[in-house]
């Protein structure tokens, strides 16, 4: 390749680089970057920005938000901490599952904050080391988005996927039992990981200095919390945005009810992703109407700011990666045809690494997934290679680094060298194990 080549690709690893160490808004802001000098100094075409997926992210985050003004995402958080109370000796299994389901039905892994701390909780009092619930809860919401229909990234997959005439409901029933194999085969391996709480020294240390009573008895816990009874406006939030979850994978599976029209001789049926935004719009506007949510509480809440700074991020980097894929595709398509055509799964590990370092799951679905099926990868090993999409925990993000003060045992752990924190070992395991599942069902299924 021309040296042209090489100082394009450095423009673009630099850009990633420095914007995932920001993250969001950063990693949005250096894509940008890279487009402008791709363009402006090296005179390449720009490619198109992911407007479908943009789309999609805003009128989910548009739902979401409303349904967090109604009050019905803490009203989900009361339900699931009175499900933990239930089985705390089960809290290394219902922990990570139940933090993940708000992720699966609500899109984002951000809405998963709200129960990292009744897990630790719990786990402390059942006599139980907290980082094994802990680190499983934190992979697990984060690949949790690969099984929601609402997520950005899956918004991705069915743009990408189009063009296979992929329906929402193929790609769900690969990712779905494979995130739901990854999450058990994690918690497994988590179980019996390290010592037991009473034996840990960091532990004993904290009970012996009395840090962890005094930091135990200057949090609120979660019994001493007001239990008012939810609104019925806060319940039907929920009902409608269930409803709206629900039309959407009822006519993303049977695509014969989308209604369809004449243009130009060929007919044209109603796209998935236009469907998840005007379904998802509407599905606002009864919570809104219904619930009665006052018009201060529709942007305001943490979901409507974290959703927006995710979608800048998709934004800048998808349209920089987009921009230098498009200019030198016959390239790729010839250099990666032999492992497409010998070992189709490496480009799983294509995937895998180029997400650890962008901190973005839906950004790497968008930047990637496009070349993956430009080079001949077939629909259904795409998606089973979908949560190879989530290699953003090896650098301790947001989620780590929050649920490591959440344990105030002491037991989760960052480590002295970055990477060797808490998180690492369970999500190569969960990852490695989602993706042989989605394999094997995608034969299947496709």
């Amino acid at each position: 390749m021309s040296v042209e080549f090489w100082l394009q690709l450095s423009v673009v690893l630099l850009c990633i680089g420095v914007g995932g160490r920001f993250g969001g808004v950063g990693l949005g802001a250096a894509g940008g970057l890279g487009v402008c000098i791709l363009v402006l100094g090296f005179g390449l075409q720009p490619g198109s920005p992911p407007i479908t997926v943009l789309l999609i992210i805003i009128s989910v985050i548009a739902c979401t938000s409303v349904l967090q003004g109604a009050g019905g995402l803490d009203f989900l958080v009361r339900v699931a901490e009175k499900l933990l109370r239930k089985k705390p000796s089960a809290i290394t299994f219902l922990g990570p599952l139940i933090s993940s389901m708000f992720v699966v039905f609500c899109g984002t892994s951000y809405v998963a904050f709200a129960v990292y701390p009744v897990i630790a909780e719990v786990a402390a009092e059942a006599k139980i080391r907290p980082e094994r619930p802990m680190s499983m809860a934190v992979i697990a919401s984060g690949i949790a988005i690969t099984a929601s229909p609402m997520s950005a990234a899956t918004a991705g997959m069915i743009a990408t996927l189009s063009m296979y005439d992929v329906s929402l409901f193929q790609i769900l029933a690969v990712s779905m039992p494979a995130f739901l194999i990854g999450a058990l085969s994690g918690c497994t391996f988590v179980y019996k990981r390290g010592l037991e709480l009473e034996q840990d020294p960091e532990f004993q240390r904290r009970v012996a200095a009395g840090e962890y009573k005094l930091l135990h008895d200057e949090v609120d816990l979660p019994e001493q919390k007001e239990t008012a009874e939810p609104t019925k406006g806060t319940k039907r939030s929920v009902f409608i945005f269930g409803l709206g979850v629900a039309t959407v994978i009822l006519f993303g599976t049977f695509k014969g009810m989308l209604p369809s029209w004449d243009v130009d001789g060929k007919t044209v049926v109603l796209s998935t992703p236009m469907l998840i935004q005007m379904v998802m719009l509407a599905a606002a506007l009864f919570i809104i109407v219904f619930a009665k949510v006052p018009s201060d509480k529709f942007a305001s809440g943490s979901v409507f700011r974290s959703g927006l700074i995710g979608v800048v991020g998709v934004f800048g980097i998808s349209w920089m990666t987009g921009t230098f894929f498009n200019a030198y595709q016959p390239f790729f398509e010839t250099t990666f045809e032999g492992m497409v055509g010998s070992a189709p799964m490496l480009f799983g590990v294509v995937l895998f690494c180029f997400s650890s370092v962008i901190f973005s799951p839906s950004a790497t679905v968008s930047a990637l997934m496009p070349l993956g099926a430009a080079m001949g990868i077939p629909p259904g090993l795409l998606v089973a290679m979908y949560p190879a999409t989530c290699g953003d925990f090896i650098v301790p993000g947001a989620g780590q680094i929050g649920c490591v003060s959440f344990d105030r045992t002491g037991t989760t752990k960052l480590g002295t060298y970055v990477i060797n924190h808490s998180y690492l070992l369970p999500g190569f395991v969960m990852v490695i194990s989602a993706v042989a599942a989605g394999y094997v069902i995608s034969h299947i299924v496709f």
